[in-house]
Formats: structure tokens, sequence, C-alpha cells
């Protein structure tokens, strides 16, 4: 096999991460933008000493999984891979890298996962998107032909494997119709207002992205314009028309990031209209989030997903930790079923969130430990007898399972968004527990994304 190889290959089956992997001579191919079943045309592009990648030159047999993608921009915008599978088969196609994992790196026996819990939404689901304006705008096969479309201004999402194009979008199907509705305005009113774009190579400029969210609980929104510098006197028509139009918005900010770094976050903001946070409900309880704000991009699924964890810890629990608790939205949902709840957060300002989020509920039988978890766990004198944890990508540090290993919980809830870590923690406690049964949860409909939620009993 050689680089710029052509090959006919048949793809067997979907791989974590979402290419499609077919086979040549023993070696493992993974080829993007295809499906079980398809007869594809390659060109390889990367040897390794495992396996190859490569592109997809031309589909010589459809996959009968194949439908039509809703999305006008799909295969352009790399966002939604798997809008052109059907809901179900994007459910059993999570439901099989989840068991795949845990089968093949810790032996776990797939009877115990569980079929792929639905997101209540499928399109429309997010309550928070991220758009950059750009100079240097990527052009569709169709614009090319457009000679009115222009290239100096475009509002959207960048080209996959491209910091410097940017594709200008009018609507994403991801958010509701007013969201895309700001979207297109904001879009239409900055490509005629002056105000430069700032730009990646020279440092020059203003406009850098568009951030919208949305309260599902109250309907309402909120918009934060991000400049390199304050644009606060030179965007208040905007500011008026935009309320006008969209009622429902009741919060307008502008924040200012003056590092280079293409990061949507502000080192300052200055409230242009209405409140500077939105109020949102999970469950039972109310969160205020503000423009730099963590929360849960799949709000209505995020419920079912805590309610997942709250189920497999169980009732009537005298002590209960929660590592890597964030701002503590699990914590609280577990506090409602246990004695009492610690939290452990290497991030300050995240503890700090949790502390105020108990309070503003009215949670008072929860505690915060800020600073490295490992070391704040090798500390404690206490004996809990459930350990949830939901660590980064990354899954676990391996001082983490040794702390979980010396205090001996009776269970351990872990719940993950990356199995192929995950399969590799559980693995490490495998000798001490046994998984019971693993629930996938859709947080991501149409990408490969799969949450996780698995429940050890020790044995």
């Amino acid at each position: 096999m050689k680089r710029k190889q052509k090959l006919q290959v048949t793809i067997e089956k979907l791989a974590f991460g979402g290419k499609g992997l077919a086979r040549v001579d023993g070696r493992v191919v993974f080829v993007e933008n295809t499906l079980p079943g398809d007869v594809a045309l390659v060109q390889i592009r990367k040897i390794k000493s495992q396996y190859a990648e490569a592109r997809l030159l031309e589909l010589i047999q459809a996959s009968p999984l194949r439908q039509e993608a809703p999305c006008r921009y799909f295969g352009y915008c790399g966002g939604c891979k798997w809008q052109n599978l059907s809901y179900e088969q994007q459910l059993e196609f999570k439901r099989q890298h989840v068991v795949e994992s845990l089968e093949h790196i810790a032996g776990v026996s797939p009877e115990v996962v569980h079929p792929t819990l639905p997101s209540p939404l499928q399109y429309a689901y997010r309550n928070k998107m991220e758009f950059s304006f750009t100079d240097r705008r990527w052009l569709t096969p169709e614009e090319l032909q457009d000679e009115r479309v222009k290239k100096d201004f475009g509002l959207g999402f960048h080209v996959p494997g491209s910091f410097r194009w940017v594709m200008h979008i009018e609507e994403c199907l991801l958010q509701d119709e007013v969201m895309n509705g700001i979207l297109r305005f904001t879009g239409e009113y900055f490509r005629d207002a002056g105000l430069p774009v700032f730009n990646l190579q020279t440092h020059q400029g203003l406009l850098r992205f568009l951030v919208l969210r949305k309260s599902f609980t109250y309907q309402q929104y909120m918009v934060n314009l991000v400049t390199f510098e304050s644009v606060v006197d030179r965007v208040q028509s905007w500011v008026k028309e935009l309320t006008k139009r969209f009622p429902a918005v009741v919060s307008v900010l502008n924040s200012v990031n003056r590092r280079f770094a293409q990061i949507a976050v502000g080192e300052e903001a200055h409230l242009l209209f209405g409140e500077s946070v939105l109020r949102e409900k999970l469950g039972d309880f109310e969160f205020e989030i503000s423009a730099d704000s963590f929360f849960q991009t799949n709000p209505l699924q995020a419920v079912n997903l805590y309610r997942t964890v709250q189920e497999f810890v169980g009732e009537g629990k005298r002590l209960v930790w929660d590592l890597y608790s964030g701002t503590g939205t699990i914590t609280m949902f577990l506090a409602q079923r246990a004695q009492k709840v610690v939290g452990f957060e290497v991030v300050d300002s995240a503890v700090q969130d949790a502390i105020r989020n108990c309070e503003k509920n009215k949670i008072f039988n929860c505690q915060f430990v800020a600073g490295n978890v490992e070391k704040n766990l090798k500390s404690r004198r206490e004996t809990p007898e459930v350990v949830v944890t939901d660590p980064p990508r990354s899954g676990m540090h391996p001082d983490t399972v040794k702390a979980i290993y010396h205090a001996a919980p009776e269970r351990i809830v872990y719940v993950s968004c990356n199995p192929t870590t995950m399969a590799r923690d559980v693995a490490m406690l495998k000798d001490r527990y046994q998984v019971v049964e693993v629930q996938p949860v859709d947080m991501f409909p149409h990408t490969y994304h799969i949450e996780s939620v698995v429940k050890l009993e020790r044995r």
C-alpha cells in the first residue's frame, strides 16, 4: 500500500470518531464521509503501522442506510456528519461503539449495555451556539457560480481542518428558529455596518464571534457580540433593532477579547441591554448562566443523564463522593438522595459557581473541595458508600483510580463522554469491581459523540 494509491473498498462499519472502516489485505483503512455498505473509490493519504487513512473520491454504490440529509450545508460544514442516517440507526451505532470499547478493552459482556437513551429533540436541541466572523469567506460550489456572493465577509462556522476559512451560515438545524433569525439579522447588519472583521494574520479589526444562548425553560435568549476592542458606542442601532425584532432577547452583551487566540470568551463584558444572566432549570433546580458559563448544551437530555446517575447511585446513601464535580449540577441531583455529598473539582471558579448554585437552590448537604482531585482524595479519612466520577475525555488519572481502590466504596458510578478511556478505566477497576449495567445517553444527535453511565459494584 502506498500514499496516493487508489483503491476500491467496501465499508464494513463505523469506527468511533465517525469514520467508515474497510479492510484491504488485512489492514484497516479509515475513510471519512462513508457509511457501512458503501462501495467506494478512495485514495490513500496516510499510512501507519496498524492502519491507513483514505479520502473518498467516488461513491460507486451507496449504502442502503443512506438517506437525504435535511441541512443544506451537509457535507461542507462537518458538524453533523450523521444527518444522512436515520436517528434509530444512529442510536444503534452509538451503542455498538460503547459495547466494542468495553468488550475489547475491559472484557465486559455486551448484555449489560442497554439501548441508547434517545434525545427528546433531534433538532433544535442546543442552547448555545458560537459563530465566527470572517473576512475570508469559504464558498460552496454553488456560491462560486454566483457573482453576487462576496468573499470579504461572512458569519458562520470554520471549514473542517481550517482556522482561516469560515463558511457563511444562514441557518443551523441544531438551534431553533429564533436563534436562526438572530444569526441572519446580525450577519446582514454587520455586512453593511462598516465595522471591520478581526483578521487572524494582521491582528487588525473588531468583529470576532457571535454567541447565542437560549433558556429552554423560559424561552428567553442571550446575544453576545465578541470583539477585539469595545464597540459599545458603535452598535447601539444593532441592539435597538435586534431587541425590537426579537422581543424574547432579554440580554445583549459585548465581550472584549484582546488575545490573538480564537476563543469566544471575553476578558471583560459590557451589558448593552437587559440582564447579565439567563435563568434555566434542570429538574427542580434553577441556574443563572452568564456569558462565559459552562452549561450542558442539550439541557432536556442533561436531565435524563442526571436522573440516570441518580438511579444508579440509589436511595438513602449516607455519603457520596462526586469527582470532577464542575459547577455542581450532578452533585445537586445526588443531594436529593444522600445525607451528604462531597464534590471534588480542580477549577476553583467552578467550585465557587457550585457553592452559589447550591445556596440559590437551598441545598445544604453538599460540600466542595477545590484543587488537585488525586491529592485531595488521598487526604480524606471518611469512607463513601458510592463514588460518582465524571472525568474529562482523557479519563481518570491512575492515582485517582488508586484512591478509589483505597476508599473501597460499595458502588462506583462512572459518567463518560469517551467510550475508549472509560473502558480503560473500567479495566483498571475490574479486579475489585464488576460492571452491572451501562446506559448510553445520546446528548448530541447527528454526531458520533456518546455519553455513557456505568454502574460498578464491589465484588
